[in-house]
């Protein structure tokens, strides 16, 4: 019979080569372990499934809280760089920033990085930065999957995915119910331009004569979620959102009670270089808060009493401020805009 020596490795697909780097993904993955990701006579590395005992949390009512997320078309960033050391940081930021957002404690995370073949370098740097990343987080790496797909991904082309899990006690959830009027809306300070708004940024690399240190485009997202937990134990939130995709316009609402709207003052917003350098490259004002983060990461919404105490459990750098405050809802809007914000 003809073609009998076809096998997979000559389609492009090398198992071997992957199932070698498993020791060192092991490796990696040991070095986040946290009570209950660690289960004796199992290896959540190579098995098929992950274990995790949500027992040694000693949580009276938990509640399981997910998020799936990717990075976007940042990743062409770090292939032109040639540089995917803090990509997977912000693979395990985009999951885990959403589970804090209703006081979770993220647990397990696991991720998927799909690559027409494994290119040792580069798969390294995605691990560590992933590693990393859980390490900032507090959870633990708990699998994952490597796919192969020669066809579909050419040269060196690649996609991440993560997707979390946290637990939260019942009674200590942070969904809004808090709210009330007069509350002050904060702006915890991004690191850059996190994982969103991709696409229109290469847009203006390509077109727009404006430079930038592409460095400063690979800044990894912040991860907020040491500093949420704290301040959610010592009951100093009512309400939280993760600035991503959809800017300030689209995610401070999803977090606001009907009843309530958020009046944001514009000029007290402090836009990062990266943001500033994204509106003088041609972007108008209502698509940068629609699109961007505008140097805003993440947004606490908390009595004002409580706005010296939460200061102190940030560092410097990441310094909470005010840009708003709650309002009762006067039409259908949850949020309004006044001022302009100092593109300068």
């Amino acid at each position: 019979m003809k073609n009998q020596n076809l096998t997979y490795k000559a389609s492009g697909v090398d198992i071997e080569k992957t199932n070698k780097l498993v020791k060192y993904i092991s490796s990696l993955a040991r070095s986040t372990e946290i009570p209950g990701s660690k289960i004796k006579n199992f290896s959540n590395i190579g098995g098929f499934g992950s274990v995790f005992d949500i027992g040694k949390l000693n949580i009276k009512n938990p509640l399981i809280v997910t998020s799936t997320d990717g990075v976007g078309t940042k990743i062409e960033i770090a292939n032109e760089l040639k540089n995917w050391s803090t990509i997977g940081i912000d693979l395990v930021a985009m999951c885990v920033n959403d589970i804090v957002v209703q006081g979770a404690k993220p647990i397990i995370f696991l991720d998927y990085i799909a690559l027409p073949h494994v290119n040792e370098k580069k798969y390294r740097e995605i691990l560590r930065g992933i590693t990393k990343g859980c390490k900032l987080a507090g959870c633990a790496l708990t699998g994952g999957e490597t796919a192969e797909m020669p066809g579909i991904y050419t040269k060196n082309k690649f996609d991440l995915a993560g997707f979390s899990v946290g637990v939260v006690d019942k009674n200590k959830i942070i969904n809004g119910s808090k709210i009330s009027i007069g509350d002050l809306v904060l702006a915890v300070p991004s690191s850059g331009a996190h994982s969103n708004g991709y696409s229109l940024i290469r847009k203006i690399l390509k077109k727009n004569k404006k430079k930038i240190n592409l460095s400063e485009l690979l800044t990894p997202t912040k991860i907020y979620v040491k500093e949420i937990l704290k301040l959610n134990k010592k009951k100093l939130i009512n309400a939280c959102a993760h600035i991503t995709g959809g800017g300030l316009v689209h995610n401070i609402p999803r977090v606001i009670p009907d009843k309530f709207s958020a009046k944001i003052n514009l000029s007290l917003v402090r836009p990062n270089n990266v943001m500033r350098w994204i509106k003088k490259s041609g972007v108008n004002s209502a698509e940068m808060i629609k699109t961007f983060n505008c140097g805003v990461g993440f947004v606490i919404i908390s009595k004002e009493k409580n706005l010296d105490k939460i200061k102190s459990l940030f560092s410097k750098k990441f310094q909470p401020y005010v840009i708003g405050k709650i309002i009762r809802k006067v039409n259908k809007n949850s949020i309004f805009f006044n001022g302009s914000i100092n593109w300068s």
